[in-house]
């Protein structure tokens, strides 16, 4: 599967532990990454300081669904369901 043109609901639904440049404590889930672009693409796509995370999500039907807006609940619900208790 390719990702969806427009979306970006990977770099704002999930949490990204690690320092991403402008954030370096990370990124909380919910928030819309700043590396974002107006169109929904990521501005460090092939940059070294691309987080590790973001470079190896790979677009699934089963995590991207077959909308934008399926997409953003099916993430969010994996993103609760890994989230480490002491996160709470």
């Amino acid at each position: 599967m390719l990702c969806r043109s427009n979306c970006g609901v990977c770099c704002t639904a999930i949490s990204i532990s690690s320092p991403i440049p402008g954030m370096p404590a990370g990124k909380p889930a919910g928030v819309r990454c700043p590396h974002l672009s107006e169109v929904n693409l990521c501005k460090l796509f092939g940059q070294p300081q691309r987080p590790r995370v973001c470079s190896s999500f790979e677009p699934m039907p089963d995590v991207c669904g077959a909308s934008r807006e399926e997409a953003f609940v099916l993430i969010t619900r994996l993103e609760e369901a890994t989230k480490p208790a002491s996160l709470g």
